[in-house]
């Protein structure tokens, strides 16, 4: 419970911050869905979608003179949670349609990580029923039966999204499965249902899955990548203060495959800070040199301390919610060296 309180903490933290963003738009988020299920022919239970402008079409001002996006490669990026109130007054899915929510998660998540990927391709985000935050720590056996059955409809949205998506707007493109935290959890099992020694496999470009560990023997097929160019594979990180293992760490029975979104290479498991060119924090307009190193130990990617203006007040040694922020203009670059590996 200590883990999920650091994590509780730090997603309220920025999530305070992102509030005068989010409240302003929340007008904007008023349709209800039919029955409580999303209808994906309804680009309003699209977070992100090549169709309608939204958060993820957003670029950081200092990279805005070099942008020359592509559209001949789609993203499918599966948004972490944003439904963390404790008492589930939603219930322990949340809903599809609750204005409030879909701000937050638009002005939080999609813009500061599904906006990684838009130079790369087309991004696709799908609203769903995400399970409450707490379902992640049921205390009890009739808690962990609800636990179960939340995500399991989470899931359900997800995989009906990805089939409509298929059927209706990828007309062959290659694919890129993003995600992070509960999205994770959901697009593990989308890659395993869908991409596992199926003929779709051959359009994987990679799939990023950040923040959920990836058990060694989790895929059958696909490999974790070992270098930059590698395609076909996926790539995943946790990440956490150096020397910091919670026991939720020590208790895995397994060390969980990591990435080093620095490097990229399999060979070289550490890389210092310097190495990092561009970090997104509560700022998006502002780019970040040297904020945070790179090293893999006993499935967790560490950093030191992380090194920005305010960093002294940073007290959390849990950096769940930067997985992607401290390594944003790293990511971005390596999408396109793998896009144009795929080409060749």
């Amino acid at each position: 419970m200590k883990a999920c309180s650091i994590i509780t903490t730090l997603f309220i933290f920025i999530l305070t911050a992102c509030n005068n963003k989010y409240q302003q738009h929340i007008k904007d988020y008023t349709f209800h869905a039919i029955n409580g299920k999303p209808d994906y022919n309804n680009l309003n239970y699209w977070a992100a979608h090549p169709y309608k402008h939204d958060a993820s079409d957003s670029v950081p001002k200092p990279l805005r003179k070099n942008y020359h996006p592509d559209s001949v490669v789609d993203i499918f990026f599966i948004y972490p949670t944003t439904y963390t109130d404790k008492e589930k007054i939603l219930g322990w899915n949340a809903p599809v349609d609750d204005a409030t929510l879909n701000a937050k998660t638009d002005y939080t998540s999609i813009l500061f990580q599904a906006s990684i990927f838009n130079e790369a391709g087309r991004v696709f985000s799908p609203r769903y029923r995400q399970a409450n935050y707490y379902s992640y720590f049921p205390q009890t056996k009739d808690d962990t039966l609800k636990a179960v059955a939340a995500f399991d409809t989470a899931y359900a949205d997800v995989k009906t999204a990805f089939e409509f998506y298929l059927k209706h707007w990828n007309n062959g493109r290659p694919i890129i499965i993003a995600s992070h935290s509960q999205g994770t959890t959901h697009a593990k099992k989308l890659l395993h249902d869908f991409f596992e020694n199926t003929n779709l496999q051959n359009k994987l470009v990679v799939a990023y899955l950040v923040g959920i560990p990836v058990e060694p023997n989790y895929f059958k097929e696909l490999k974790p990548c070992e270098n930059p160019n590698q395609t076909g594979c996926y790539c995943s990180w946790r990440t956490l203060q150096q020397g910091y293992k919670p026991n939720y760490i020590l208790n895995e029975k397994y060390i969980a495959v990591v990435t080093n979104p620095l490097t990229w290479d399999s060979l070289k498991p550490n890389a210092d800070r310097h190495l990092n060119e561009g970090s997104i924090l509560l700022n998006f307009n502002k780019l970040y040199k040297h904020v945070a190193a790179a090293n893999i130990d006993s499935g967790v990617l560490f950093t030191p301390k992380p090194k920005f203006f305010g960093s002294m007040f940073l007290k959390t040694k849990n950096y769940h919610i930067a997985d992607y922020n401290f390594y944003y203009l790293s990511v971005r670059k390596n999408v396109q060296q793998r896009i144009n590996a795929f080409w060749k």
